[in-house]
């Protein structure tokens, strides 16, 4: 008998409906309900292959949002760092080169040999 362990436990998730985790059922089924919600609101007004493309459309970012993670973190998470890296705390960074060999010259007794430009 063989007991599979995964390498780092804090990886492990518990699969609860066809291999899906809790989160990911619920976004599925989320996305679903919104793109069935979507077809029933306009299927008077656009033809059945535009109307296919809204609720793709519609249901995308609920599905992604339930099967995203980049570096441990889920999709709410991430969304929230970019905001605050990119627009609430946006930093200028500027690049400054040094000369560690100027600087070590700088100490020697050779300082007439040393041409700065």
């Amino acid at each position: 008998m063989e007991v599979r362990v995964n390498k780092e436990v804090r990886n492990y998730q518990e699969s609860l409906f066809f291999g899906l985790s809790l989160r990911q059922l619920v976004f599925a089924l989320l996305a679903v309900g919104v793109a069935v919600g979507v077809y029933f609101a306009l299927r008077g007004l656009l033809g059945t292959g535009e109307i296919g493309w809204v609720c793709v459309l519609a249901a995308f970012p609920f599905a992604i949002a339930g099967f995203f993670q980049y570096n441990g973190m889920t999709f709410e998470r991430f969304v929230l760092a970019m905001l605050c890296s990119q627009l609430l705390t946006p930093a200028r960074l500027t690049y400054r080169s040094e000369n560690l060999y100027v600087k070590v010259l700088e100490h020697t007794s050779g300082k007439e040999e040393l041409k700065v430009d």
